[in-house]
């Protein structure tokens, strides 16, 4: 287990060199194309309710997805994490300036206090992040393990879908026996189906 977890952190940081490589005008089109895919995806067109994330690090935004999506109508949840007690809570953001509200660790997050609380069955589609990913659904995330045991809580039903520039899509993602996968993946250059 040590050494997928090594060979992980080692991956995380080759994708993370590789995107900060990409001149910002690259990186624009390559977020604009990923939404485009996105916004013309079926599954995202059909469903009602979003699971979202606001964006850590590399991973592709979704600032833009969010605000497009609510214009639309869609209801938009984010996950709330709680690290320390194992706990996540999901809530529907109507709007990102008055919802939300810096966490511990500098990084926006949804404010109890002016969102409602959603169950995990009530998800659609969950949009789920990730450094780096393989067209079998493999994904590796922050390395923390967090959206692994989410996804697990996830009802079969629900679309899993990661959103990713083509560079984060690699042959194979290291797994263990806590690895969850994904269903789709929309790059800025296709969309991959777990094979």
């Amino acid at each position: 287990m040590d050494d997928v977890k090594e060979k992980k952190r080692e991956l995380v940081n080759e994708i993370v060199e590789k995107i900060e490589s990409f001149p910002e005008e690259d990186r624009k089109k390559m977020q604009a194309a990923v939404e485009e895919r996105l916004f013309d995806f079926a599954n995202f067109i059909e469903s009602k309710i979003a699971l979202l994330y606001l964006r850590r690090h590399c991973e592709v935004d979704t600032e833009n997805i969010i605000k497009e999506s609510l214009k639309k109508g869609k209801k938009i949840v984010l996950p709330l994490i709680d690290r320390e007690n194992n706990k996540t809570t999901l809530y529907k953001i109507e709007n990102l300036k008055e919802d939300l509200r810096k966490g511990a660790d500098d990084t926006l997050e949804p404010n109890p206090d002016h969102c409602k609380a959603v169950p995990p069955e009530q998800i659609d589609i969950a949009i789920v992040p990730g450094l780096a990913f393989d067209e079998k659904g493999g994904r590796i995330g922050i390395v923390d393990n967090f959206y692994d045991k989410f996804i697990a809580r996830l009802p079969m039903t629900t679309r899993k879908v990661a959103i990713a520039f083509e560079a984060q899509v690699i042959s194979q993602v290291p797994a263990d026996s806590r690895s969850k996968y994904i269903d789709i993946i929309v790059t800025n250059k296709r969309t991959i189906y777990k094979i």
